[in-house]
């Protein structure tokens, strides 16, 4: 048996790095989401933010000159995607704004668990035992996150568990996408189909409200925050092994705790770092088993 070797500390330490950056960038993501929704609805913060989105990547791909990249032969696969990702992306707003910062991250995370379950559905991957003891350890932590009950329950954290699923959805077809598509490819119908989207459903009633102001720094931080968020975690993940990376994606937790707790007045629940730390250990035993078995020849 041959393991592979280590990354080198100098890509370890790059990686760490990237993954700051995506911290800032998903924690802003939410403080802007909160922020807007005062006065936008969640259709309305999807359309705003994927126009600006769709701005940015033509101009990006166009200065990188991969524009030649955007085909339209997976147009069918782009559209299931982007409706995943809609609903999971408008859940997760709805969900900000009504319930403390810190239960939505933690339920958050449980989208890996998710792709477990979705990809033998789409991908025609084998469920491992050890994926099978990840969800069900995973399920565990949902339950120790939400408390069930008619004096615990409240319809945000539906949401936010949804959205998760939205998010595991998108991942499983993204990840198919890749097979044959490129990153701006991905990146371009994402922001085009998202704004389409958001324009129908913002407008279905005659009415879409037009930004203010004070609104529009937050719209534009959104967007941006949600591109440099995915490339940060992306570069992350070539950098170095998917065990580095994503425990340290977990830092969201209790950054967004300690924002909910100095600008919202939010408490800090002990109930959900519990959970989290369950959600965590499902996730890392399930990432560190896979490790492990493709390393070994």
């Amino acid at each position: 048996m041959t393991a592979v070797a280590p990354p080198a500390t100098s890509d370890t330490l790059r990686a760490c790095l990237w993954m700051i950056g995506a911290i800032v960038c998903f924690s802003s993501m939410a403080v802007g989401g909160r922020a807007v929704s005062l006065d936008l609805d969640t259709f309305e913060i999807m359309m705003y933010r994927s126009m600006i989105g769709l701005v940015l990547v033509v101009v990006v791909s166009s200065v990188a000159g991969t524009r030649n990249q955007i085909t339209r032969r997976s147009l069918g696969l782009h559209t299931v995607r982007n409706i995943s990702h809609f609903i999971g992306q408008n859940l997760w707003f709805y969900a900000i704004a009504v319930i403390p910062l810190a239960q939505v991250f933690a339920l958050e995370f449980t989208s890996p668990l998710w792709v477990i379950a979705l990809s033998p559905l789409v991908l025609g991957e084998r469920l491992t035992r050890a994926r099978a003891i990840s969800a069900l350890i995973g399920f565990v932590g949902i339950l120790i996150v939400t408390r069930p009950s008619p004096e615990t329950f409240h319809i945000g954290l539906v949401a936010a568990a949804l959205a998760a699923i939205g998010f595991a959805g998108s991942a499983v077809f993204t990840r198919k996408l890749t097979r044959t598509e490129t990153i701006t490819c991905i990146l371009f119908y994402l922001t085009l189909m998202q704004a389409v989207f958001g324009l129908i459903c913002a407008g279905y009633d005659g009415d879409i409200q037009w930004p203010s102001s004070a609104n529009w720094p937050w719209i534009v931080l959104i967007a941006c925050a949600g591109l440099v968020a995915h490339f940060c975690l992306t570069t992350a993940l070539r950098l170095a092994p998917a065990t580095v990376v994503m425990p340290i994606d977990f830092a969201r937790l209790p950054v967004i705790a300690i924002i909910g707790v100095l600008f919202y007045a939010e408490a800090i629940d002990p109930f959900v770092f519990l959970g989290a730390i369950v959600i965590f250990g499902a996730n890392y035993y399930n990432i560190w088993t896979e490790t492990r078995r493709v390393t070994k020849v």
